[in-house]
């Protein structure tokens, strides 16, 4: 399986970051090494002084494509879950001035923690998908899939021009403002409608 990320979709992530919108949506992708299963801990790594959260809506794919047109997008997924993607933001920054690809800084090993999935037929309004994050008791990020520049089908569309889309892959929608740092001891809950669904303790 792959994780495909996207960067730059909720707009007032992307003021808070002083960042240009872009014209397409933005990928990159983590490899399987990155992926952090349900209620393990985040080990701080020692490269980095500044990692950060960032909370977003997963979606599995649930069929092979490629080419996807916007109106088949759908059949594409069939569940949904809250995941982190940490990032190394004092890399990424380096990266960014020097014009140099981002991995380094977005694919290190234990950067995606997803929870459990959740079939979407089962949310009460698949178009408004509400998710949140609560650092230490304390709610830090609040995001619904109503608010993304590009929704979930465009997505699907988008990178299926690109990458072929396989069974069991993971598509990260992006994050909504809020995002920021983390410390050893700090304790991470991501809730989907209101339900907490995972945790993550940074070790």
């Amino acid at each position: 399986m792959k994780i495909i990320c996207i960067g730059r979709n909720y707009r007032k992530h992307v003021e808070e970051m002083n960042q240009q919108f872009p014209e397409q949506p933005l990928f990159f992708m983590k490899p399987e090494t990155a992926l952090i299963r349900a209620n393990l801990p985040f080990y701080y790594p020692g490269f980095s002084g500044e990692i950060h959260y960032e909370a977003e809506l997963v979606l599995k794919i649930c069929k092979l494509g490629k080419n996807i047109q916007r109106r088949f997008a759908h059949t594409y997924y069939d569940a949904v879950a809250v995941g982190l993607d940490f990032t190394a933001r004092d890399l990424q920054q380096r990266c960014i001035s020097k014009g140099h690809p981002w991995e380094v800084a977005k694919a290190f090993d234990g950067s995606a923690a997803v929870g459990p999935f959740v079939p979407i037929s089962s949310l009460k309004n698949p178009d408004d998908i509400r998710f949140s994050l609560k650092k230490n008791g304390q709610m830090v990020q609040l995001g619904s899939s109503a608010e993304m520049i590009h929704g979930f089908d465009a997505l699907i569309e988008h990178v299926s021009k690109y990458v072929t889309l396989k069974i069991g892959d993971y598509l990260f929608t992006g994050t909504p403002a809020g995002v920021g740092p983390v410390k050893v001891g700090d304790w991470l809950a991501l809730l989907l409608e209101d339900k907490e669904m995972m945790s993550v303790a940074i070790k």
